[in-house]
């Protein structure tokens, strides 16, 4: 699959999760979760200790039409590592030219973290696949529609503080999908099941599917 393909799949249903535990066997049932719920795109933080066992188990289990992808990802040496355990995209909280660089030579994308309209811009001149606003909590979906006014261009991955209630807000704002994690995972298995199905309604309702 190219990388388009890749990130066009990833976008699809306007969420990414993601997947932050005490340990590998936690978060590979935390992303069990998020897939029984419905989820089909998610990512595992780097920060999760033993992550990248997280990221095998949860490919090896994962449904077919799933992408399973690494977070939290700050150097080439980290990004090799991820697509080496199977992570099909890569997510950074900053723009490190050697994560898009490596994640691109192994036919990954790469979604990096950005915080201004000259990050985004350089992030695009690197090649990044969509980028990563981060954190979203520090702005708004006025200042993401703004933005986009100038840069209709970017795809733009709203991260950090984002919920159920704020997430259409950010899709109908232009945001090609949002990054969340505990505002979907709080609580137990069913408490996930239903939030994900309502958000996942309620993000169609926003902005209607991915076009052709």
């Amino acid at each position: 699959m190219y990388r388009w393909e890749i990130t066009r799949r990833a976008v699809a249903q306007r969420v990414i999760g993601i997947v932050r535990s005490a340990g590998a066997a936690e978060a590979t049932a935390v992303a069990r979760g998020m897939l029984d719920a419905g989820l089909r795109t998610l990512e595992v933080a780097l920060t999760t200790p033993d992550a990248l066992r997280a990221i095998r188990e949860t490919t090896a289990q994962a449904p077919p039409d799933a992408l399973v992808g690494a977070g939290t990802i700050l150097d080439e040496a980290a990004a090799r590592a991820a697509v080496e355990a199977g992570a099909r995209f890569l997510v950074s909280p900053s723009l490190h030219p050697e994560v898009i660089r490596t994640g691109h030579r192994y036919g990954v994308p790469v979604i990096p973290g950005v915080a201004s309209p000259t990050e985004i811009v350089r992030a695009l001149e690197l090649g990044a696949d969509a980028v990563k606003l981060f954190p979203a909590s520090a702005f708004g979906p006025g200042w993401l529609r703004d933005v986009r006014a100038a840069l209709p261009q970017a795809p733009l991955v709203p991260t950090g503080g984002v919920t159920a209630g704020t997430a259409p807000e950010w899709i109908a704002a232009g945001a090609v999908a949002c990054g969340m994690g505990s505002a979907l995972t709080s609580g137990g298995p069913d408490e996930t099941r239903e939030r994900v199905r309502n958000l996942l309604a309620a993000l169609r309702e926003a902005a209607g599917p991915v076009t052709e």
